[in-house]
């Protein structure tokens, strides 16, 4: 990992404070204080780059021609994805050294036998131990799990089955919908039930619904992988079991709203009495799974109300002993990482390899680092904000987001196409905005999280039940505005529209996106960029849809939300062009927001760079301009390299477009960018000015 205080002052770098370094020592002379200034000034502007890898520009390709593959041609060709990995790029290479450092922290705490039982450094190597200690998971093999299978076995009618779905969800297991608790989205101050669509093995509908062979050879295989679980499980005709389950799965597949349907904020927001629920899930007592649940809530918010009215008559046509079945594989299979070798072998082969096309598993020990993260992510987090995130750089990252803000707020004065009523609304909006930057406030307790060094599953269960107490407790309960819902340590950045806020855990201000020897252009490229990104999310197709309070509101004119709608329709057209596979090709509907983001986040960080020049041309480094920095430093971060599997994949599953679309696809329909580099009628990236998007 990068040291804290590189990280610091990379921040500062980025926010072009070079006037708010460290102080020199104080003297008695004035001349030797000048002369120490000037000093450290000439020092630093001798150390200052270009912050552009030089390494990994392909000067084969044209920068006019595809932009991604000229700054990063040639990493492209070098970099092999590990075996262990479906990708590989900036993101994954910042994890990997998350990773190594947390690795460190765990295993101090496994070996110190005199932690106090109960405490964060005994849960911690309570945890590892029990990852790592595989030969008492050989010699278990199933056994963990025996009695949650029992239950579900002992089940005799669909009365009772209802009751035990409430009691598998809340530990760990798959049922044919998921809840969860959250902000109102229309009263954004009190939390409210929500209940979705869920209960598929594949990872989207359409691997149930399309006739293409390989989709057709996916189910054959995942019939097989099915049967061996089922198998290992000790259930009898496990392969027509297998076979009754992908029925009964692409029966829900078939009922379920397509991913693009269910991000939309407005019709998956419907909010009903229980007794209404329970009406339209028909034979599925949806009141008697609230109330097993211990959830006491009169009012649910039903997200796809029509699948949960097919749920119904799905729930009473199939065999009591087909739900059986589905509910034993689902619960094996969730929890076959935690069990013996024969059962992570098995998982691996159809999850990873078969849709992912990863070679070999990751070492033992990445996976108990992974799963602490998972598990115990915030008391991970508390150790590694303490060794890489100090206050100061939190301080300095809060001043980028404001510059960020005020760039985003100059963006809405110059918008053409809105009207100065929705202006004055979406900069009310903007002006509501919480950053919330490195790490929480506050931690989340794990005191009544019990962790056993020999109880691996069990582990996992235990803290399935937690998490989901956790969460139920909220309801009628005040917001808790301060809640994360990333750990520290994760590289990425999120906005969250019910609270209006933008979150960046610590683990993502370092190198490629905060860089120490890099001047400012390439900072407000890559952070910079990514901070309008999140703001940009606000605003893009359905952030645009809540207010400054976090609720879902209609606060534009009905002319200005045509333009808006009609602009984001070309971006949709435009990504919709992109195809990587010849039968394959992003889903410009479903990537809308991300796309959006982008665009917008660009657009404002690049006016954010050139109010930090205060007027002052950018100096010209390794040959390439500021504004050209700029823009390189935004590429350079989306360097990734996917196996085709994964790629297949995330083109149907990913709202985000896959990393050389969100260079190719958003840079030209910015004019700084055909000014920065010169692009001309008869380039590929050139597109007509009348056909470029600009949204924010």
């Amino acid at each position: 990992m990068y040291k804290v205080t590189l990280v610091a002052a990379a921040t500062a770098l980025a926010l072009g404070l070079t006037g708010c370094s460290e102080q020199p020592t104080q003297s008695s002379s004035n001349n030797q204080q000048a002369e120490t200034v000037a000093k450290q000034e000439t020092k630093k502007s001798q150390q200052l780059g270009s912050g552009i890898e030089l390494e990994n520009i392909d000067s084969n390709v044209r920068a006019q021609d595809d932009f991604y593959y000229h700054v990063n041609g040639k990493w492209l060709e070098r970099t092999e994805i590990p075996g262990d990995k479906s990708n590989y790029g900036s993101f994954t290479a910042l994890y990997d050294q998350s990773q190594a450092a947390l690795k460190e922290v765990i295993e101090a705490a496994a070996k110190n036998s005199d932690a106090k039982a109960g405490s964060d450094e005994q849960k911690l190597g309570a945890f590892y131990t029990s990852y790592m200690n595989t030969d008492a998971l050989e010699e278990k093999g199933i056994t963990p799990l025996k009695p949650y299978l029992e239950n579900i076995a002992a089940v005799s009618d669909k009365s009772e089955l209802v009751s035990l779905m409430a009691d598998i969800r809340i530990q760990g297991g798959t049922t044919p919908f998921a809840w969860y608790v959250n902000n109102d989205a229309k009263n954004s101050s009190q939390y409210a039930l929500y209940v979705s669509q869920s209960g598929l093995g594949l990872p989207d509908r359409d691997y149930y619904l399309k006739d293409e062979e390989k989709f057709a050879t996916i189910r054959d295989e995942y019939i097989t992988y099915i049967t061996d679980m089922l198998t290992k499980a000790g259930v009898e005709d496990a392969q027509q079991a297998a076979q009754d389950i992908v029925a009964l799965e692409s029966k829900l597949a078939k009922a379920q709203w397509s991913r693009v349907q269910s991000r939309d904020a407005t019709k998956s927001y419907n909010k009903m009495t229980v007794a209404e629920a329970s009406e339209l899930t028909g034979e599925f007592d949806f009141a008697q799974f609230l109330a097993q649940s211990d959830i006491d809530s009169k009012e649910v918010i039903i997200r796809q109300p029509s699948y949960f009215e097919d749920f119904g008559s799905i729930f009473a046509e199939t065999e009591l002993d087909t739900w059986q079945d589905y509910l034993t594989f689902h619960f094996v299979s969730n929890y076959a990482d935690e069990l013996s070798k024969d059962f992570v072998d098995r998982k691996f082969a159809f999850y990873s390899t078969t849709l992912r096309g990863v070679e070999e598993q990751k070492p033992r020990w990445k996976k108990a680092v992974d799963s602490a993260n998972a598990v115990l992510g915030e008391m991970l987090g508390k150790v590694y904000v303490k060794d890489n995130f100090p206050p100061e750089a939190k301080a300095r990252m809060e001043e980028l987001v404001e510059n960020l803000i005020k760039g985003f707020d100059q963006a809405i004065d110059g918008l053409e196409w809105m009207s100065a009523e929705t202006k004055v609304a979406a900069k009310e909006k903007l002006n509501k905005f919480t950053p919330k930057i490195g790490y929480p406030d506050k931690w989340k307790d794990y005191s009544a999280l019990e962790i056993k060094a020999d109880d691996l599953a069990g582990n996992f269960i235990r803290y399935s039940e937690w998490a989901y107490n956790e969460m139920r407790e909220k309801l009628g309960k005040p917001v808790d505005r301060s809640e994360w819902h990333m750990t520290p340590q994760t590289v990425n950045a999120y906005y969250n529209p019910v609270n209006n806020e933008i979150v960046f855990p610590a683990a993502i201000l370092q190198p490629p996106f905060f860089n120490l020897e890099a001047d400012d252009a390439v900072n407000y490229g890559a952070i910079g960029a990514v901070i309008g990104h999140e703001l940009g999310h606000g605003f893009d197709d359905q952030g645009a849809k809540y207010d400054g309070d976090g609720n879902l509101r209609n606060w534009w004119s009905e002319q200005d939300l045509a333009q808006f709608e009609q602009r984001g329709k070309k971006l949709v057209e435009q990504f919709n062009g992109f195809a990587p596979f010849e039968d394959a090709s992003v889903n410009g509907e479903l990537t809308l927001g991300e796309n959006i983001g982008d665009l917008g986040g660009l657009t404002v960080a690049y006016k954010a760079y050139q109010l930090s020049l205060n007027g002052q041309p950018a100096p010209e480094l390794d040959g390439f301009t500021g504004e050209q920095r700029f823009f390189m430093g935004w590429a350079q971060i989306w360097r990734r390299k996917y196996r085709d599997e994964e790629l297949r994949n995330r083109l149907m599953t990913d709202p985000h477009a896959p990393s050389h679309y969100r260079v190719i696809g958003v840079l030209p329909n910015m004019p700084e960018f055909y000014e920065a580099f010169d692009v001309k009628e008869g380039d590929e990236m050139y597109i007509k000015p009348e056909d470029r998007v600009k949204i924010w």
